[in-house]
């Protein structure tokens, strides 16, 4: 009994120590930001799209491994992202499949933290380098309109059989240093003064300038490097909604 006492009392506060309250100048910016830019795998949604597909298309194991390593920061992002595309070579019908049968996932209290941000002004976008044909859905389950998506997009030949013809590489968030990039599209294009990125993975660390501050969300996925990076790091997105 003495045992199983000290075990939920060490339990107990390792639980607890993954809950901290942010640095004041994250109160702040959480308080008064004009826009926030979220990733979208395993911060929005609780899986990594293109991990998925991969598995739909019998390709899991060896996507995954270079998912892991993009976003941990040790394989540049578009080296990464034409090796999953080229691994898994999908065709248009098999796309739709898959978004057939793979509705979102959402993070729990995800969708009230934009309901917030949204009914207090702040403007909300979703900056991933995931592809638009699976979060184009994600946007419109939380009412955030297709031009506040920045992403990458599956391109397919022209018929019916629709083949595989690479990805849109003009999109920003195709390269590394994508996510800072349209961050600071956004400042110079809006004039915003305060803006907050959040996400999970290295590339949303890099986005950190021009963002303002970076939160790194461990909820999914607890990436070492951005723990360290982020001027605050959290578990649970109900956490953010006594900051707004």
């Amino acid at each position: 009994m003495l045992l199983s006492r000290v075990y939920l009392c060490f339990r107990g506060m390792s639980v607890l120590s993954r809950v901290s309250s942010p640095p004041a100048i994250v109160k702040e910016l959480l308080k008064q930001s004009d826009a926030v830019c979220f990733d979208v795998d395993s911060t929005v949604i609780t899986t990594e799209g293109i991990d998925e597909f991969a598995a739909f298309a019998g390709k899991k194991a060896e996507v995954s491994e270079l998912t892991k390593r993009a976003m941990g920061g040790s394989v540049p992002f578009h080296e990464a992202l034409e090796s999953r595309l080229r691994i898994i070579s999908p065709v248009r019908s098999m796309l739709e499949a898959f978004l057939a049968a793979h509705p979102p996932l959402f993070t729990p209290g995800v969708e009230a933290v934009v309901s917030a941000l949204q009914r207090r002004g702040t403007l909300v976008y979703l900056v991933s380098g995931g592809f638009t044909q699976m979060i184009y859905p994600v946007a419109q389950n939380l009412g955030i309109p297709k031009e506040r998506v920045y992403a990458n997009t599956i391109l397919f030949q022209a018929g019916e059989e629709g083949g595989y013809a690479g990805f849109d590489r003009s999109a920003p968030t195709s390269r590394d240093g994508g996510k800072a990039e349209v961050v600071r599209l956004l400042r110079e294009k809006h004039g915003y003064s305060k803006i907050i990125m959040i996400g999970d993975g290295a590339t949303d660390l890099q986005a950190r300038p021009p963002a303002d501050i970076m939160l790194g969300y461990g909820g999914v996925v607890e990436r070492e490097a951005v723990k360290k990076g982020a001027d605050w790091f959290y578990y649970d997105m109900h956490h953010l909604l006594p900051h707004l």
